[in-house]
């Protein structure tokens, strides 16, 4: 119930910013360079209806008109307030401005968190302080304005004409300057964006906030997020949730990966979870389709704009040049997109109207027989929209740029009938980024249903992000008790996360205790003070034996030679016990080990590192990978939401190079898979009771054995959050 009102308090509050009754320009100036007269001229130019009062204490008239003194003398009670005044002077502004009647306000004024020095952190909390006592609806501070088409209100200082029509796209950009970057360029395609947001430092409302109000909004189709970092996790992906479940487009160019935090990592996994990895991740399964690239934002709201997310990742194409072909397939290497194979029917189907000595398959290169006619042209779209391997087919063509191509543009409008029955997204794309004229954009508006991609790497990065985002499965969340046997070790553990004051590890024994309290097999072991007690313990084992140093302080136990493998008898363990205390009293010499572990030499299967990580911005994520020294040499990792379930376990699975070798590879046997999905299973349960007070788990190596003969974790590393 508390989160639903967060969230009618966010569509309140956003709904309040962009549809204000008048606006009072605080700290209005004629002086060369301000801001404040564009401001006053784009809301006039643009045809706002309410008041636009300026307001100065110093002035009584500004831009020939008249300039209030204060709040008390304006003609009616101030409803939005556009502040650019020194930053000290803000909070007080908003707190006389909601005395007066204020509702929201958009703070431009700069000189906050993001100078980076203690003055402009000290001013950031007494912002914060402001907004929490007045309950005011604020974007920024630090930003450049806000844009809502459908009530002309444009407090944009942007000086070049504006396209201020209402439409389906809105933009929110914690960067003022790329937020409008991408709206012009999407003009330029012929998308109208009706709401354009710069949220700045966010002190107010966020990311998620906004994400919430166009969520709910019934004008809005595609929310296109610039997103530098997430401030409200928990609102932030229920806000994506949302807008999935209303059948809307979160369309998040998230940049950069988290280099500072992954150095500073103690677990291997929380040094391979980058934030672009956990974000792709944990939003990606909430709904976010993240792309990489500014260019990539056009694409991508290019497609969702005009057709239907596919149902599948299955990708058909028919190209009408062979060279488009090849860059195709190229493009489609680099970016994890899979072509179909399609059915020897549909072959069959294709070949008879292609005619004798035609080579079919998938990329089709249709070249003369698809465009010899109309009818042959559809011909080949139905059949390949046939195939049950085909969820989206690529074509190839670009707009026409003028008058006089008339096959071309009868064969589009024929497309577009197809395409508005069909059950299957047909998607356009080109050989090379190309500009569009009016004439093209009156083309395109007249095929509503049909997306035109542009140039093959960046379509096929489209492509990719469109069809993981269909096939991208929501998480499932938790609503079962912490298993019984890990009740206690949970509790203590959180006890000791939240009195800590720097990151606490775990010794191997204290991590696998955790890890097998919910389920996860781990090899026998037993710690010994003593080379007596470490042979009596190999005795009970079986030889052959591995010993290992104990020590929390000792994660990375190999690069101090803590670790001796294939110990065969009592004399080898008694001499390995001694060499072990050696080599570690020569690489950390204050260290005093908890004792040396002896366990089980778990021979044959082949080695998996499972983990968690817990990103800050989007908080737990589960990796696997490839084990042993692979884990760092060639980084093959996936992640995960932890809400998995066998399927997405198995999903997880399938996005690595190891998941070959686990199904056997070049006729080596396969390895049980299932006892490896169950132990994904069970640490995406443990991430989730664990929570934030969780930092990295590292199950490396993860042994799995034969067909049927289950897995077991070799070693794991367990690190806790402080404070948490």
């Amino acid at each position: 119930m508390a989160a639903s009102q967060d969230f009618q308090d966010s569509i309140r509050k956003v709904g309040a910013l962009l549809a204000p009754r008048n606006v009072v320009i605080v700290g209005a100036s004629d002086k060369p360079g301000n801001w404040t007269p564009r401001v006053h001229r784009n809301l006039g130019r643009y045809g706002f209806k309410g008041g636009i009062y300026p307001l100065n204490p110093g002035r009584d008239e500004v831009w020939g008109e008249t300039c209030y003194r204060d709040f008390a003398s304006l003609p009616e009670k101030p409803d939005h307030l556009v502040l650019l005044v020194p930053a000290k002077m803000v909070p007080d502004v908003l707190r006389d401005g909601a005395a007066a009647g204020a509702r929201s306000a958009t703070v431009m004024t700069s000189g906050f968190e993001e100078t980076g020095d203690e003055k402009g952190r000290a001013l950031g909390r007494e912002l914060r302080k402001a907004i929490a006592e007045t309950g005011l609806a604020i974007s920024g501070p630090n930003c450049m304005g806000n844009m809502t088409a459908s009530h002309s209100f444009v407090t944009n200082p942007d000086d070049r004409p504006q396209n201020v029509t209402p439409g389906q796209v809105a933009i929110i950009g914690q960067s003022g300057g790329i937020a409008t970057a991408i709206k012009r360029t999407l003009e330029e395609r012929g998308i109208v964006a009706g709401t354009l947001i710069t949220s700045g430092n966010e002190a107010g409302l966020n990311m998620a906030d906004y994400i919430h109000y166009f969520a709910a909004d019934p004008d809005t189709k595609v929310i296109v997020c610039y997103l530098e970092s997430v401030r409200d996790r928990e609102k932030f992906l229920a806000g994506c949730r949302a807008a999935r479940a209303a059948g809307k487009a979160v369309v998040v160019a998230k940049l950069g990966t988290s280099q500072a935090g992954r150095a500073a990592a103690l677990a291997h996994t929380g040094a391979l979870a980058g934030s672009a990895a956990a974000f792709d991740a944990v939003a990606g399964a909430a709904g976010a389709i993240r792309v990489t690239t500014l260019d990539d934002v056009v694409e991508v709201v290019e497609y969702v704009i005009h057709a239907k997310i596919p149902k599948g990742p299955g990708v058909g194409v028919i190209t009408l040049s062979g060279g488009l072909r090849g860059l195709l397939i190229d493009a489609a290497e680099r970016n994890g997109v899979r072509f179909a194979e399609i059915s020897d029917d549909t072959r069959a189907k294709l070949q008879a109207f292609m005619g004798a000595g035609s080579v079919v398959g998938n990329p089709l290169d249709g070249g003369y027989a698809v465009l010899s006619s109309q009818e042959n042209y559809l011909k080949s779209i139905e059949i390949m929209l046939a195939d049950p391997s085909i969820d989206i087919l690529l074509m190839q063509e670009e707009l026409p740029r003028e008058a006089g191509s008339a096959r071309k543009e009868s064969n589009l409008r024929a497309s577009e009938k197809l395409a508005a029955a069909a059950g299957k997204p047909i998607c356009y794309v080109s050989m090379i980024s190309y500009g569009l004229t009016d004439y093209a954009r009156d083309i395109h508006a007249e095929l509503p249903h049909l997306p035109f991609l542009q140039e093959a790497d960046k379509a096929m990065r489209a492509v990719r992000a469109i069809t993981a985002h269909a096939t991208a499965s929501a998480p499932q969340g938790t609503s079962e008790a912490i298993p019984v046997a890990a009740r206690s070790i949970v509790e203590s553990l959180r006890d000791r996360a939240a009195r800590a004051s720097e990151p606490v590890t775990l010794s191997e024994p204290e991590s696998k205790a955790l890890i097998a309290a919910y389920g996860i097999p781990v090899a026998r072991d037993e710690v010994a003070a003593d080379a007596e007690a470490a042979v009596a313990a190999a005795d009970r084992i079986g030889y052959p034996v591995v010993l290992k140093a104990v020590s929390a302080d000792l994660p990375h136990k190999t690069e101090a030679g803590a670790v001796l493998v294939g110990l065969k008898d009592a004399a080898a363990v008694r001499e390995g016990f001694a060499r072990i205390l050696a080599n570690v009293a020569r690489a950390k010499p204050s260290l005093k080990l908890d004792g040396v572990m002896v366990a089980e030499m778990v021979s044959g299967g082949i080695e998996l590192a499972l983990g968690i990580a817990n990103d800050p911005e989007v908080g737990p994520v589960v990796m696997f990978g490839g084990g042993g020294t692979a884990l760092e040499l060639y980084g093959d990792v996936a992640f995960a939401d932890p809400g998995l379930d066998a399927a997405r376990a198995r999903a997880l699975i399938d996005r690595t190079k190891a998941a070959k070798l686990l199904d056997g590879w070049r006729r080596q046997p396969a390895h049980d898979r299932a006892a490896v999905e169950a132990a994904l299973v069970a640490l995406g349960r443990l991430a989730r009771d664990m929570g934030d007070c969780l930092a990295a788990i590292d199950v490396n190596p993860f042994v799995a054995r034969g067909q049927g003969q289950g897995g077991a974790a070799l070693d794991a590393l367990v690190v806790l959050r402080p404070g948490a």
